[in-house]
């Protein structure tokens, strides 16, 4: 075992570079997908620009990432072109860390920079809220986009409300079309503080909403956080005892859709991610990618879990490198889910593969049973409008999406799979009865057309809206207990 030094700029080197983003957020999501683009873009293009980062609740980590002059290290893992990926990068791009609770001038002072151009966050889908409570006078507002306003309009005050001067924010908290909440909570806080803003109220509002341009965005990259598992591996390889070391997937996707006041030449140039071979999208309409990767990758894992689980299989991994299985996910992603999307089938086809990929991650073992958590609302948003959608388009219903239904509720029934393992049913308890008092029954029928009554989880009667569905469903309810699971998987194939 060699010994290891401590992780900071005097043992490390460490690049020094404008100040170009505020991050509010300092967690492993922002460090790994975020910061990491970011150093990427440095390194490839002549963005050339630092990320000071900021602390947006009263407890976090900026202690632990100044502690290490914030350096640390992102191991990627995965499967890229058929081959195993397993990289470790020192990422540089972080200048400082400031707690906007203990440190509320120097945060301040941020907005008086004037090569400051973007804000990205991360404060989890919480974050994004309107909080009325919040004063202008408090040093700083609870809420995260209250202290946005505070910074915004002290930077309109610093700057008599120099067009040029405007920042563009860009959310990364999972809420679709986050940047359209962010915009309006910062409006309504505009509304709020009128008084305090005095004779400046209109000309600022104007400025915000004039030169500032706040967009919306779409993350995906899986994040485990720390390797508890690996670290002094980890440690070993690069020599340094960095206590902050995240591990993410390789894969990785950031699409950002252009603010309504700007265009999307505008955005690239100012942010070239894009050309430094990055999967980073700059595009005038996110919602396309949004339903992409909902069907595309969330769809197929709601279905393959009850699937898979029930035939014996326990990791999604194993599920798609099955003889069966695999041929079954391939199935609902390509022949059916791919089908009811309207973006070009090359496209399609690039991130259907990637994402099969992403499920054969040969340093990850996913298990399915986590993935079947609340089934039945995810099928609601993430296969029922498939099902409609291809049915509408084809004529006929998509044979494996309903299968998968057909599945979950079989997995709801409980009891315990061929080989003794317990068949445990995680969901809203309302479902869980529901479930209970029709599989009591023992009738397919009454139990598939049950299902398809349940309005608190469709919202509507399937047995009317969907025409042949109640049917179907009740044939692959009588194949799975005929048969068993796999035998009738290989049934629909």
């Amino acid at each position: 075992m060699k010994e290891l030094k401590a992780l900071n700029k005097r043992t490390a080197p460490k690049s020094v570079m404008p100040e170009k983003i505020i991050q509010f957020g300092e967690g492993n999501f922002l460090r790994a997908f975020v910061d990491w683009i970011i150093w990427n873009t440095n390194q490839k293009t002549d963005f050339n620009g630092s990320v000071v980062v900021v602390q947006p609740i009263e407890r976090g980590m900026v202690d632990w990432l100044n502690g290490q002059d914030c350096l640390y290290h992102v191991n990627l893992q995965g499967k890229e072109n058929g081959q195993p990926v397993n990289t470790l990068e020192r990422i540089d791009v972080i200048s400082r860390a400031l707690n906007p609770y203990t440190q509320n001038q120097a945060f301040m002072a941020l907005s008086e920079q004037p090569e400051i151009r973007f804000v990205i966050s991360n404060t989890t889908e919480a974050g994004i809220a309107y909080d009325d409570t919040c004063k202008f006078t408090d040093a700083p507002a609870s809420s995260y986009p209250g202290k946005l306003v505070q910074l915004l309009y002290h930077r309109y005050k610093t700057f008599n409300g120099d067009p040029t001067k405007g920042l563009i924010l860009m959310p990364c908290e999972l809420i679709f079309l986050n940047g359209h909440h962010l915009k309006e909570c910062i409006e309504k806080y505009i509304e709020l503080w009128k008084e305090d803003l005095g004779a400046d109220y209109a000309d600022f509002k104007a400025w915000f909403e004039k030169y500032n341009y706040v967009c919306a965005t779409l993350v995906d990259r899986i994040v485990p956080g720390f390797p508890r598992d690996t670290i002094n591996e980890i440690q070993q390889k690069i020599s340094y005892k960095d206590n902050l070391v995240v591990k993410a997937e390789s894969f990785h996707l950031w699409v950002i859709e252009k603010a309504e006041n700007m265009t999307v030449e505008q955005l690239k140039n100012e942010f070239p991610a894009d050309k430094a071979g990055l999967h980073v999208l700059i595009t005038d309409d996110e919602k396309p990618y949004h339903a992409r990767k909902v069907t595309l990758l969330n769809g197929p894992h709601t279905v393959l879990s009850p699937v898979t689980f029930l035939s014996g299989v326990n990791i999604v991994r194993d599920a798609c490198e099955h003889p069966v299985l695999g041929k079954y996910i391939h199935k609902v992603q390509f022949d059916e889910l791919m089908q009811t999307l309207d973006l070009p089938m090359d496209e399609l086809q690039k991130f259907a593969g990637d994402v099969l990929e992403r499920f054969e991650n040969p340093f990850v073992d996913h298990q399915v049973t986590s993935i079947m958590l609340n089934s039945f609302p995810k099928f609601e948003t993430r296969d029922l409008p498939g099902v409609k959608i291809y049915l509408q388009r084809k004529g006929e219903l998509p044979q494996g999406l309903v299968f998968g239904l057909a599945a979950i509720i079989t997995y709801y029934k409980g009891g315990k799979r061929e080989d003794g393992t317990a068949i445990v049913p995680n969901d809203d308890q309302k479902i869980m009865d529901k479930l209970a008092e029709l599989w009591a029954t023992n009738d397919t029928k009454k139990i598939a057309e049950g299902v398809l009554a349940f309005d608190y989880v469709w919202h509507e009667d399937l047995n009317k809206t969907v025409p042949g569905l109640a049917e179907l469903v009740k044939k692959d309810l009588d194949l799975i207990q005929e048969k068993g699971m796999l035998e009738a998987v290989k049934t629909i194939l």
